[in-house]
């Protein structure tokens, strides 16, 4: 979980305890937010977090396009497999 007192640091901290700070991230798995003059600039995270935060990405990206195509479904937007077919090979350039 995100904690405002451990997890908004300055830059200038980051960079005099980047061990300790590298510690945290490891053993927390959440980010940390760096400002530079009060102002939030950078986040940073460990590559193990980050890569399951993109793996969580794609996947809702897939269930999007499932969602979607379930209400194409639904809603009748459907072509016959022939009909994709004939779109494939025009597009495609494709030779019956």
């Amino acid at each position: 979980m995100f904690d405002l007192s451990r997890d908004i640091q300055s830059l200038t901290d980051f960079k005099k305890s980047t061990p300790d700070f590298l510690k945290q991230l490891r053993e927390t798995g959440e980010p940390i937010v760096l400002t530079i003059n009060g102002k939030a600039e950078l986040v940073v995270q460990d590559a193990a977090s980050y890569q399951k935060l993109r793996e969580q990405l794609e996947a809702a990206r897939v269930f999007e396009g499932l969602r979607e195509g379930i209400e194409d479904l639904k809603a009748g937007r459907t072509v016959s497999l022939d009909e994709f077919k004939e779109h494939a090979r025009k597009k495609h350039g494709i030779q019956a």
